[in-house]
């Protein structure tokens, strides 16, 4: 556990620890234009650590793929509705899912691990199992996720809280509807649901 290395993004994880991650669709940011921003980076002088590096090009690629690059068979609500089954199905079992968002070319996902199960685990079940419904629904085959994924420990509560806010009100930042209820894939529909849903004290 700690700092591991695989593919270009840093990850850093230990048992129980919260996490926001990202995972993205297979071409909605070019390798090639990742790698450019991991040299780009690499040279300027105001990110001497791997965290700092990472967020740096987590930044690029969030400007990049909020713009809807790539095919976006995540806009296809048989895809996203296959993709949040998939999430929801180990919550309260292999990890608590605090919150999600599935936007048109990316997820993402406020997790915290149970005991004895890692984060990489959980991920690539995610994708594995989801890909294959996916590619089934759209009667394709090949790639369906990029194989990185992006994640950040969570600090604190006040993190937590940022971190849950940022996750739910992506489709109203990407000016993808008014209220972080109003997306139909995201657990800012659930809350509301929920709320709407709870007795009157």
């Amino acid at each position: 556990m700690g700092w591991q290395s695989r593919g270009y993004l840093p990850h850093i994880e230990f048992p129980g620890q919260v996490q926001a991650v990202t995972f993205r669709l297979n071409d909605s940011v070019p390798t090639r234009v990742v790698r450019q921003w991991i040299a780009e980076i690499a040279g300027q002088p105001g990110f001497p650590t791997p965290e700092q590096r990472a967020l740096a090009l987590r930044r690029r690629i969030t400007t990049f793929e909020d713009a809807g690059h790539g095919i976006c068979h995540l806009a296809d609500p048989r895809v996203a509705g296959a993709v949040e089954a998939t999430l929801l199905h180990g919550d309260g079992n292999a990890y608590a899912l605090l919150a999600w968002c599935i936007m048109p070319n990316h997820v993402h996902v406020v997790v915290e691990p149970m005991a004895g199960v890692s984060l990489n685990s959980i991920i690539q079940a995610w994708k594995s199992i989801s890909a294959r419904r996916a590619n089934i629904l759209l009667g394709r085959t090949g790639p369906f996720w990029m194989r990185e994924y992006y994640d950040r420990y969570i600090r604190d509560d006040a993190h937590l809280e940022a971190a849950i806010r940022y996750a739910e009100n992506n489709p109203v930042d990407a000016g993808l509807c008014a209220r972080p209820e109003d997306w139909p894939w995201s657990s800012g529909l659930a809350h509301r649901r929920r709320n709407v849903d709870a007795p009157l004290r």
